[in-house]
């Protein structure tokens, strides 16, 4: 494997992603794409992972992860390893459980760029005002992530994947996009899906070209709830 060159990556910060995201051993969709090619593989060796996820990332694919609990028999398609031509990546009904609502602030920005810094600021105040809302609702603290090029916020859950739990999260989703959306910023209420993909934290946003104000940039977890908020 090629060392790190111009974007800086560490494994060790991919895998520090991977312990909040998930439980030891658990079987994660890795999923990458680059132009109109994906690659894809099944881990429950997450060291593995963010070594496969690192050299992606060298190679200037966009890295992604499934959230939730995938099928532990899925690990047979790709066993830790990548596959250049999957025929197959994780669907909604391989979830076994829904582990997490996941809220994506995307400031609103001509498609196929990234965004400007005034923009991403304007999710992240998004993204604060959100969680004071309902954390004034009860509600527990989130893992907080920076997408790159806007803000997340990570609701730890534990659903079954029954049709009721998909239409509460989307519900959930739509309700806040509702009362929170304007002309700068959205919350996108289509990552409902047990299934979705999200940015694997540590990996870097490429949207177009990096230019001097809409650079790409690198994601991470912010804060997790045992720090400080």
């Amino acid at each position: 494997m090629k060392p790190a060159t111009d974007t800086g990556i560490s494994s060790p910060r991919i895998r520090d992603a991977l312990s909040v995201l998930f439980n030891p051993k658990d079987v994660v969709e890795l999923r990458a794409l680059k132009g109109r090619k994906t690659v894809a593989g099944y881990f429950d060796d997450h060291d593995a992972l963010a070594l496969a996820a690192e050299r992606l990332d060298e190679e200037r694919y966009q890295v992604y992860v499934t959230l939730n609990e995938v099928h532990p028999d899925l690990l047979a398609r790709a066993a830790n390893r990548i596959n250049e031509y999957p025929r197959s990546t994780t669907s909604d009904n391989d979830i076994v459980r829904i582990r997490w609502l996941p809220l994506d602030f995307d400031p609103v920005r001509l498609s196929g760029v990234s965004s400007s810094e005034e923009e991403k600021e304007a999710a992240k105040a998004r993204a604060r005002e959100v969680r004071r809302h309902l954390r004034d609702k009860g509600w527990p603290d989130p893992v907080i992530g920076d997408s790159g090029n806007g803000y997340h916020l990570l609701y730890r859950i534990d659903l079954p994947n029954t049709q009721e739990s998909k239409d509460l999260v989307k519900s959930v989703l739509e309700a806040l996009a509702f009362r929170f959306d304007d002309e700068r910023v959205k919350l996108d209420t289509g990552v409902h899906n047990p299934a979705r993909i999200w940015k694997l934290y540590g990996t870097v946003a490429r949207k177009g070209d990096s230019v001097g104000d809409r650079p790409h940039r690198r994601s991470k977890i912010v804060k997790t709830p045992t720090e400080d908020n």
